[in-house]
This record gives C-alpha cells, sequence and structure tokens, in this order.
C-alpha cells in the first residue's frame, strides 16, 4: 500500500508552486519514495497531491526539504499548508 499526502495552501498561487518546486526539487526529480506528485490551483488556493511509498519517506522528504524551502524562498508560498493524509492507500486503475 502507498501513502498519500495533500497540501492546501490558502491564497496559493502556480508562481509561489513554481518557485517552491525550483528550491524542493532542484534537480528535476522526484525525491526518493515519492511516486507521484500532482498540483494545482483548487478554490481558495493552490493543492498539491503526493503519492509516497511510505509514511517514512514522506516524513523525511517533508521534515529535511519543504519546511526550510517554505522560509527561505523568495516568491514562494507565505502560509504553511494545511495537511491531509491517507495510509495504506489503494492504488488502482480502471481497464480500459
Amino acid at each position: 500500500m502507498a501513502y498519500l499526502s495533500t497540501n492546501f495552501f490558502e491564497g496559493g498561487t502556480a508562481d509561489q508552486y513554481l518557485a517552491i518546486l525550483g528550491a524542493t526539487h532542484s534537480d528535476g526529480a522526484m525525491p526518493n519514495g515519492q511516486k507521484h506528485h500532482f498540483s494545482g490551483p483548487t478554490e481558495g488556493g493552490w493543492l498539491v497531491v503526493t503519492v509516497w511509498d511510505s509514511k517514512e519517506s514522506c516524513d523525511h522528504f517533508t521534515s529535511e526539504t519543504p519546511v526550510p524551502a517554505l522560509r527561505q524562498v523568495s516568491g514562494g508560498f507565505t502560509s504553511i499548508p494545511q495537511r491531509h493524509n491517507v495510509d495504506d492507500v489503494d492504488i488502482s486503475f480502471a481497464p480500459q
């Protein structure tokens, strides 16, 4: 099973997301353990959804990379995200 994390940045914009993304994924690759990364505008802000191989991988990345970047990147998000997680998410695909 996988681990899913959502982060909603109230008032967030595409430009702020790109500023943070440049700092947290500077080599253009997903961090160890991250399987999928989705983001986009939603009512009231910006939503980032990530799927990880484990909670531990997500926690390690979150504590080591985005939190410091949120405080240091010029033009990045100005709020701490509202975070929601799903343990043991089932990734299923509908047949074509």
